[in-house]
């Protein structure tokens, strides 16, 4: 006769149940180990830090003050006069482009100085004959009271669209500094009054049309 067969020993049965207080001690440390993690994930950003005070919006007048001196001065340092600048455009666009402007998404911009007299205006736009310069050149310069255009702001190439949050504050941007201009440059000129005048212009200007330029004055002197 073969022994008897031992019954079989159900698995289940078999495992002993977790108490509850296992339970619990198992809850608790999941639960610490969440917060381990949230903790060491968490980054202290001091009260006075841009990422705790949100997107700052753009503060024009502000800019202005600050930023035109340093545009002043650059566009200054690098101006060419006119008549240098006139003869190299009209020789070769693309080689006086790239020796003297500064490219921009309105095209080249110019930083140059001259003396001339300044002959009829309108809406405060003058012509200023400039000895040196060839005859079918025109050259006007706009003193207010608008004052248009991006020169100030692309004429030294070191303000960028990736300086700014969005399109509207790079083109406040540059309001901010013709704003800056008629108060710092042309507040003590009386630009209703200049015909016939003598003056000393430096200032920046878009090549759009090779026989006239319009000036952005940043420095102008009446002799």
């Amino acid at each position: 006769m073969s022994a008897p067969t031992a019954p079989a020993t159900d698995v289940k049965s078999a495992r002993s149940p977790l108490s509850k207080a296992s339970k619990r001690y198992i809850g608790i440390g999941a639960i610490v180990v969440v917060l381990i993690a949230m903790v060491l994930g968490t980054k202290i950003v001091p009260a006075d830090d841009p990422l705790a005070q949100g997107t700052q919006k753009f503060d024009a007048a502000s800019y202005g003050g600050e930023t035109f001196p340093g545009v002043q001065s650059a566009i200054a340092d690098q101006a060419t006069d006119a008549e240098t600048l006139a003869a190299a455009i009209a020789e070769d666009p693309a080689a006086a482009a790239e020796e003297y402007a500064v490219q921009s998404s309105g095209g080249a911009v110019y930083s140059t100085t001259f003396t001339g007299v300044v002959g009829e205006g309108k809406s405060g736009i003058y012509e200023v004959a400039v000895e040196g310069i060839p005859g079918n050149l025109l050259i006007r310069i706009q003193t207010g009271p608008a004052i248009n255009g991006t020169e100030l702001r692309d004429a030294t190439g070191e303000i960028e669209f990736g300086q700014f949050v969005n399109q509207i504050d790079y083109q406040n941007a540059a309001a901010a500094l013709n704003e800056e201009l008629k108060a710092q440059v042309l507040a003590d000129v009386d630009t209703t009054n200049l015909t016939g005048a003598t003056v000393e212009i430096t200032g920046a200007f878009t090549l759009i049309n090779p026989s006239s330029w319009l000036v952005t004055p940043v420095e102008m002197t009446i002799q």
